[in-house]
């Protein structure tokens, strides 16, 4: 779905999942900044937006989701994961609940899926699920943003920002009246300077949650059964997963970024040396440089020199080994 704010003066569209926002509107630093400033808004309508209604809606998904929402008060925003039966994360979820409704914003293009599964486990339940993609946008409005949300609008907020519900309809009057806008590759190098996961980047088939910190903030361990509970409690009680996130940062005489999925080794054992992980997102943030987010063996010393490519690379631990 193309976001009309690429009519935007100096809108350059965004590649691949992220197809339909701006990456950039022509300065990328300048809007790191602002972002980091708390003004400005980032433009999210290419995410998919699914509602859940019923009087039954928190007791059913808290049966489903990693996270405790049987009790989840009215404006409180969470996060959440699907697992597979063997505990690997399959969908992320964004959520809010207004008192009548839960609202969650979704990977791009995850949404038919989720809405899928959710389906097949209605049972007996009294709940309703839905796709609002087409019917409301998200945009992202910085911390310490002053911005008011027009009334009305479902807002998520948390620690890094707040999140509207906004309808699609609206999206070009609010873009006149709070910008300026900013790029997804701006709160892209944010994301990543706050060593925040995302599904499809930070994941792939056999990503567990405690690989990528997501044990606390997205999945609770003090709350009943749901699929993949098993492989969560085994793993927290008895081992530690086979790979942890880190965060590089790069080399800043490169003039290329290591691209999501390049092989990391050890710098003592060079370009020829075992495979010891990959990168999984890359950007380059207004004052740190150049810096990414990779996944690497558990085992992997945290004081160990490490390359990207060709890229040398010092890691920051963000999940303990």
């Amino acid at each position: 779905m193309k976001s009309p704010l690429l009519s935007l003066p100096g809108a350059v569209p965004a590649e691949g999942v992220d197809e339909g926002v701006a990456a950039h509107y022509g300065d990328l630093f300048r809007e790191q900044r602002a972002l980091a400033d708390g003004t400005g808004f980032v433009d999210l309508s290419h995410r998919g937006v699914v509602t859940v209604t019923g009087e039954d809606r928190l007791s059913w998904l808290h049966l489903l989701l990693t996270q405790h929402v049987s009790e989840l008060p009215a404006g409180e925003a969470t996060e959440a994961l699907i697992l597979s039966a063997h505990g690997h994360i399959e969908h992320a979820l964004y959520l809010v609940d207004d008192g009548s409704t839960v609202w969650a914003h979704v990977e791009p293009g995850t949404q038919d899926a989720l809405i899928a599964y959710l389906e097949s486990m209605k049972f007996f339940y009294r709940v309703e699920v839905a796709d609002r993609t087409a019917d409301f946008a998200v945009v992202h409005l910085p911390a310490g943003s002053i911005a008011e949300a027009p009334e009305g609008v479902v807002v998520r907020e948390t620690a890094y920002g707040r999140d509207l519900f906004l309808p699609r309809e609206d999206l070009e009057s609010f873009a006149a009246a709070h910008g300026p806008a900013v790029g997804l590759l701006a709160h892209e190098a944010l994301r990543v300077e706050q060593h925040r996961p995302r599904l499809g980047f930070e994941t792939d088939h056999r990503t567990i949650p405690h690989e990528l910190g997501w044990i606390g903030t997205a999945v609770h361990l003090q709350k009943g059964c749901y699929r993949g509970q098993e492989t969560v409690a085994r793993v927290q009680n008895l081992g530690k997963p086979p790979r942890r996130l880190v965060f590089l940062h790069l080399d800043g005489s490169e003039v290329h970024l290591p691209v999501p999925g390049t092989e990391i080794r050890l710098a003592d054992e060079g370009p020829e040396g075992r495979k010891i992980g990959f990168v999984t997102t890359s950007v380059r943030h207004h004052e740190l440089g150049p810096v990414a987010l990779a996944l690497v063996k558990r085992n992997v010393p945290v004081d160990a020199r490490l390359i990207a490519g060709e890229t040398a690379a010092a890691q920051e631990v963000v999940v303990e080994p």
